[in-house]
């Protein structure tokens, strides 16, 4: 199927880790434990061999003429934000989506997509670093600095690093099924599909203060002792902050609004106790704060789009 196939951009300069992404994702033959193969060709933006930022070069690369047969074409990354890509590469990139390939832009790859006009009127992300940055150069384009990856459906772009993964996990998911995408995610080690965006590791430079080292505490505090219920008046008394303040300092921590945090530590959890232990699922949520099964199982299927129970059997390979 053409959407199996797909090609992997590759420029002078790269790094290693940006380009890996892709190519361990869909690159590796996983048919043995029935992962659908795909053809994944890496083309180079420049003929011939190309360096890497790792000091090691590139060889037997395809050209960008392979383009034409992908229905997926996976940018990784950009080298520097402030050099536009070549205008051959922008072309087949324009072509590419004109005749209903899936454009995907990961971390800095997104200003490659922007600089085709292929992310105007868009939704759509970047490393949090550079997250202003593309918003001021490409006013047109909607940038979400606080998500790990954004599908506009043909067109998609993902934060940096490590969101990669999360995103091709994603391009996964939608082609072949979570069961699929959840055997890669075991080979790679990583989760299925992770709870949170960037916010959370975005640089917030804070004085070490009597009140920050309180409110990191009460962090912390929540975190082990998801069981119990808490309330945001509570959680601001902890701290000897009124509701307002509390709120404002929480989601410049966080990026995220207390009950939702709170949902994401829950459900981290709980995916946590469901891969490591053999606890039934109705003690599970009680220990993940979710009260009930009946609970658990709404917010796993709401968000997660499984079940509990079908979770810890794809992810033990059930």
């Amino acid at each position: 199927m053409l959407k199996d196939n797909i090609a992997v951009v590759a420029f002078n300069g790269i790094s290693p880790l940006h380009l890996s992404v892709p190519c361990a994702v869909f690159g590796e033959d996983r048919r043995g434990a029935g992962v659908p193969q795909f053809k994944v060709v890496v083309c180079g933006v420049e003929r011939g061999t190309l360096a890497t930022s790792a000091g090691f070069s590139l060889t037997g690369l395809h050209g960008l003429g392979e383009l034409e047969k992908a229905g997926i074409i996976i940018v990784p990354s950009w080298h520097d934000p402030n050099e536009l890509p070549p205008q051959h590469l922008l072309r087949a990139l324009r072509k590419a989506a004109e005749r209903g390939a899936t454009l995907v832009g990961l971390c800095l790859g997104s200003y490659v997509l922007a600089a085709a006009g292929l992310l105007d009127g868009r939704r759509a992300t970047t490393h949090w670093a550079w997250a202003d940055d593309l918003a001021s150069r490409y006013p047109s384009i909607h940038v979400d600095r606080d998500v790990l990856y954004v599908d506009e459906g043909k067109i998609i772009t993902s934060a940096g690093g490590a969101a990669g993964i999360d995103c091709c996990l994603h391009i996964l998911r939608n082609i072949h099924g979570a069961e699929v995408a959840s055997r890669v995610a075991r080979h790679l080690v990583v989760p299925p599909h992770r709870q949170g965006g960037q916010a959370q590791y975005i640089e917030q430079p804070l004085q070490s203060t009597a009140t920050v080292d309180r409110f990191a505490q009460a962090l912390e505090w929540v975190q082990q002792n998801l069981d119990q219920p808490h309330s945001l008046d509570a959680l601001a008394a902890r701290v000897f902050m009124s509701r307002r303040t509390f709120t404002r300092r929480f989601r410049q921590a966080t990026g995220a609004t207390v009950g939702k945090w709170l949902l994401n530590q829950r459900l981290a959890l709980a995916q946590r106790l469901l891969e490591t232990t053999g606890k039934p699922v109705d003690q599970i949520a009680q220990q993940a704060g979710f009260g009930s099964e009946v609970s658990l199982r709404l917010h796993f299927n709401k968000i997660l789009k499984i079940s509990p129970a079908r979770y810890r059997k794809e992810f033990r390979g059930g």
